[in-house]
């Protein structure tokens, strides 16, 4: 779960699924400050320090297609690195892994 400085843009204020994804969209073209995020699965909160995230994680933002059972429903979430580690180790087919050699 991400907090963001403009309280409008916090995720868990939000009920409508489709101003959750223009929110998430919105706030990447028009940065107001990351406030804080939290691991969804083990609650931790990540550091953040002048708006940028200090600790590891992977952000999941899906719309589910026409298909799903959840048709429609966008749903986001943050995993902390940890958390991820545990969770991919419980994959039949592991995670295709690379290296990426320029970090910006």
């Amino acid at each position: 779960m991400r907090t963001y400085l403009d309280k409008s843009m916090n995720y868990q204020q939000n009920s409508n699924n489709q101003n959750l994804l223009e929110n998430f969209v919105k706030k990447t073209e028009n940065d107001t400050g990351l406030a804080s995020v939290i691991c969804n699965c083990c609650n931790k909160e990540l550091r953040v320090e002048n708006g940028i995230l200090k600790d590891e994680c992977i952000h999941i933002s899906h719309a589910f297609g026409y298909f799903s059972e959840k048709d429609g429903e966008i749903q986001c979430f943050d995993l902390c690195e940890e958390c991820y580690n545990k969770m991919i180790a419980k994959f039949r087919v592991p995670v295709e892994s690379g290296e990426r050699t320029e970090l910006l």
